[in-house]
């Protein structure tokens, strides 16, 4: 029973990453409609998801889902065209997967109802347009012996005569220790259903002497006919679970009757009993099977080349045994373990199997486990060193350095199993402008570059809300409608831009618009009269720009279900700030606005640079660290600035900052931090070098505390505050004299 949960919580794992697979391949065939290679990946996860909740029994999966995969079947054929109506029924009818597999273990039937309900208004629309397909069977067995004289090829002067039956004929041979594995034989029936009508079926059993008999193993066989549009490579796929411990033949319809002279040979039962089969199955008429039997070896046609090659590996009674090499025109289909043909090379095998070859699929919880443990040999690793350097035995230091090289590329190794690419969370945003456009009427085109761009697995998830409020707020308040933009001298199309890159040990993601601008003049206006700053108070425009990102602040004037209540970005700048990010705002009016988000690369494990004020030890983000220069009293006397080259550069103190008591060193020194485009400097008792940082999270007790974003245990066993560098840079301009520091003209 636990194993079975398990199987079933990776099959909800695996269909959501293939329905965003879909959802990402369904984005680009709007604009490539003919991409043939999206097509087929948009069928492929269809059919796989089919296939998988077909194994587990989910009915209504399955049933949505084929309905799905026959429009494709048919958009890959050519017979219907992909066309943004299609795609966008198509992105519909894949969220609705998504919910029927969300819905799996809820006991909630109205909503249930409610799901067969939009499932069945979804495959009306899907439906709609395309043409319906008449599928033609023939039920009644007992006429076959009258339609075969009217098949071509069944001269009886050669075995080459094809076979009357109109069907796929499954000869199934499950396993011993099929049902001890997790396979229930039943599954891959309901599945042969999904693809079509089974016409018959006919079981066998191969049953031991009742002292042999095992409750646990399977003794089951099955002859069956199954009526179906499916090519052969699919129907093979049902059964890519259990190739390697069945037998399993696969005869397509109409074939030469000498598929079954190889088929019979090639099964461990008498000829007779196999005729009954075949026959009471409708595989082969009496007619068919007795000129089967009594065709001459001679009439078998000996195949150029053998396409398979058996083993010496022994076959109980119940296992087929190794195909005979007298095989003839077109082989039987047998998917086993020992089936080495080269038309079924590693090229041929299906995605999904050669991904597993290269991946390993890991509970997230577990790599939160490694990266802690990691985090604490970091710190043991660290108080090693130290001792070393106290004792001042060279060996000791020698083999502690090395473990220290070890611990560090552990450390590294560790923290880019979390990493991923952002891509798949910026192409969930092509759905989202796209229908917010058409909601707004409004005529918009994503861009999205640097997809490729990797951040912690941690930042990633909680960076997609913030993400829709930014891309929402491009879309409603920056792009213009069409008509305004034409009017302008812009074209009819807007663009949003989602950007991600590298830099100084951060990643960067920019969210452009080529819209209308912010209006600095506007914002002013609406903070005095909200309160937020004073008439008289003197701002610069990147200052006043930063306004936007305060509660209950909005220029908009019409509140619409999108936006203009001002509610939203202070949340936006909240949560960047809880993962120690910052945010800045730039906008240049009539030609659009950037909000640009910098984040950490990682929220567990940094290099950092210790430095001591006064009695304690703070920690700086080495990545933030430009330079260090000596610091002297004549600095404070104008101000807190120095000229740096030819650079103001603002600077705080951190003994004042932070209260500590005063030592007296011979040297103090400013350390130069830079956050984006800006810089200022800290001034320090003692630079006390480089270590690895293990970031822990402050109480919530500690939330509000200013300048500080976490802490970590010293190789001394002692307590170091990790600085938050961009909120001490705005600290530091905030106390410098706004002539020096000011970022462009200050709005009256």
């Amino acid at each position: 029973m636990e194993e079975m949960e398990h199987a079933q919580e990776m099959f909800v794992d695996e269909s959501r990453d293939l329905l965003q697979e879909m959802e990402s391949a369904l984005n680009k065939l709007k604009a490539a409609p003919e991409n043939i290679e999206m097509i087929n990946l948009v069928f492929r996860a269809a059919h796989t998801i089919k296939g998988a909740a077909g194994l587990f029994g989910y009915d209504n999966i399955v049933a949505f889902t084929h309905t799905v995969e026959n429009v494709l079947e048919k958009v890959r054929a050519g017979e219907r065209f992909c066309d943004d109506t299609l795609i966008a029924v198509l992105l519909d009818c894949r969220d609705h997967i998504e919910s029927l597999i969300e819905q799996l273990g809820n006991q909630d039937t109205s909503s249930e109802q409610d799901l067969a309900q939009q499932g069945q208004a979804l495959l009306t629309q899907l439906s709609g347009s395309a043409d319906s397909q008449q599928h033609c069977s023939v039920n009644d067995l007992s006429s076959l012996g009258q339609y075969t004289e009217h098949l071509p090829g069944l001269e009886r002067s050669n075995i080459n005569r094809a076979a009357f039956n109109p069907y796929w004929h499954f000869s199934l041979r499950f396993g011993e220790d099929v049902l001890r594995n997790g396979m229930d034989p039943l599954s891959f029936i309901r599945y042969l259903r999904s693809l079509g009508d089974i016409v018959e079926l006919v079981p066998l059993f191969t049953l031991p002497g009742s002292s042999l008999m095992d409750p646990e193993s399977c003794y089951l066989g099955l002859e069956l006919l199954l009526d179906s549009d499916a090519d052969q490579p699919t129907l093979e796929s049902v059964f890519e679970f259990v190739a390697d411990e069945c037998q399993i033949h696969i005869i397509p319809p109409h074939s030469d009757l000498q598929q079954y002279v190889v088929l019979m040979k090639e099964l461990d039962l008498e000829a007779d009993e196999l005729g009954q089969l075949f026959i009471q199955c409708g595989a082969l008429t009496q007619e068919e099977f007795a000129y089967v039997m009594e065709a001459p070896q001679t009439d078998i046609i000996q195949p150029a080349q053998s396409t398979y090659e058996p083993e010496s590996e022994p076959q109980s009674q119940s296992q087929p045994q190794t195909l005979p090499q007298s095989e003839v025109g077109e082989p039987v289909q047998q998917l086993s373990s020992q089936e080495v043909a080269p038309k079924k090379t590693a090229a041929s095998l299906p995605d999904l199997k050669r991904q597993e070859s290269r991946s390993l699929r890991v509970d997230a919880h577990k790599l939160d486990q490694l990266i802690n443990l990691v985090g604490e040999l970091v710190i043991a690793g660290a108080n090693t060193s130290l001792l070393a350097k106290q004792n001042g035995d060279p060996e000791l230091m020698e083999s502690s350095a090395a473990v220290s090289l070890l611990v560090e590329e552990i450390r590294g190794l560790s923290l880019h199993l979390r990493m991923i690419p952002i891509d798949e969370t910026f192409k969930r945003f092509h759905r989202v402008v796209r229908e917010i456009s058409r909601d707004l009427d409004k005529d918009i085109r994503l861009t999205i570059e640097g997809g490729e761009t990797e951040l912690d697995k941690g930042v990633v998830e909680k960076i997609n809300d913030p993400l829709m409020h930014l891309v929402r707020n491009a879309i409603d308040h920056g792009i213009e409608a069409k008509e305004e933009r034409l009017a302008k001298g812009k074209p009819a199309t807007g663009t949003v831009i989602l950007r991600a890159y590298y830099d100084s040990g951060s990643i960067v993601i920019e969210v452009c618009d080529d819209g209308g601008g912010i209006d600095p003049i506007k914002v002013r206006a609406k903070a005095v009269e909200n309160g937020l700053i004073s008439a008289e108070q003197p701002m610069s425009e990147k200052e006043i720009l930063r306004l936007i990102l305060e509660a209950g602040l909005t220029t908009k004037t019409a509140v619409s279900d999108l936006s203009g209540r001002g509610v939203g970005m202070d949340v936006v700048k909240r949560n960047i700030e809880a993962l120690q990010g910052s945010i800045e705002v730039e906008s240049r009016l009539g030609e659009g606005s950037l909000l640009r988000l910098r984040l950490p690369l990682t929220l567990s494990i940094i290099d950092g640079f210790a430095v001591g004020v006064g009695a304690s030890s703070y920690v700086i983000p080495l990545d933030a660290v430009v330079e260090c220069i000596e610091y002297s009293e004549e600095h404070s006397k104008n101000g807190n600035y120095v000229n740096l080259r030819g650079e103001i550069l603002p600077f705080i103190n951190l003994r004042q900052r932070f209260k500590e008591s005063h030592i007296d060193v011979k040297q103090r020194n400013i350390v130069v931090v830079q956050s984006g485009e800006q810089k200022a400097g800290f001034v320090v008792d003692q630079l006390q070098g480089e270590l690895q940082t293990v970031i822990k999270p402050l109480s919530k007790i500690f939330s509000r505390l200013s300048g500080i974003s976490g802490s970590t245990i010293l190789g001394s066993g002692d307590v170091a505050m990790i600085l938050d560098v961009p909120a001490l840079i705005r600290d530091a301009e905030t106390h410098c004299s706004p002539r020096y520091i000011g970022h462009g003209e200050v709005v009256p």
